[in-house]
């Protein structure tokens, strides 16, 4: 798997939004102006969740992984939010049923299959109740790219 971009600049704390499409709009808002991604990704991303969702329930904090597909994407990237207070996001694979989400794993990836093994290894991690409630409450962007880069364990390159 290629290099994929993980910084300070895309974990974003203390998000306030009172929906899941006012979330993704912000995260991905970022990625653009970063220009990691394509403008067509704002709508695409936003497109793509009201049809398949992407919240998690979990046993610690609920989570979403929204994404997209990859002729919206410039650069291979992960962004981060911790949202200051839960917003509902819609069950993968339900219609209607939500789930309260505090942090959002925004992907950014231009090939297929490495979106597959990202997608499996964040699984990983979601399992982990520990895991999610110390990457909620950390204080440090630097200490959330550290950690995320030591649990994800392969080839993702960060920045300062």
């Amino acid at each position: 798997m290629s290099k994929m971009l993980l910084d300070e600049n895309l974990i974003l704390k203390d998000v306030e939004a009172t929906s899941a499409e006012e979330a993704i709009r912000l995260m991905a808002g970022n990625l653009f102006e970063k220009g990691i991604v394509k403008e067509s990704y704002i709508e695409a991303i936003v497109e793509r969740e009201k049809n398949f969702a992407t919240g998690l329930p979990t046993k610690g904090y609920s989570v979403a992984i929204p994404h997209t597909d990859k002729e919206h994407v410039n650069e291979k990237a992960i962004s981060v939010a911790i949202l200051k207070e839960p917003v509902d996001f819609v069950i993968m694979g339900e219609e209607s049923e939500t789930t309260p989400v505090k942090l959002v794993f925004m992907l950014a990836m231009n090939e297929s299959h490495s979106q597959l093994e990202l997608l499996q290894r964040l699984m990983q991690i979601f399992q982990d109740d520990e895991v999610l409630h110390s990457l909620a409450h950390e204080e440090s962007k630097t200490k959330i790219k550290d950690s995320l880069l030591q649990l994800l364990n392969f080839q993702l390159k960060g920045g300062e």
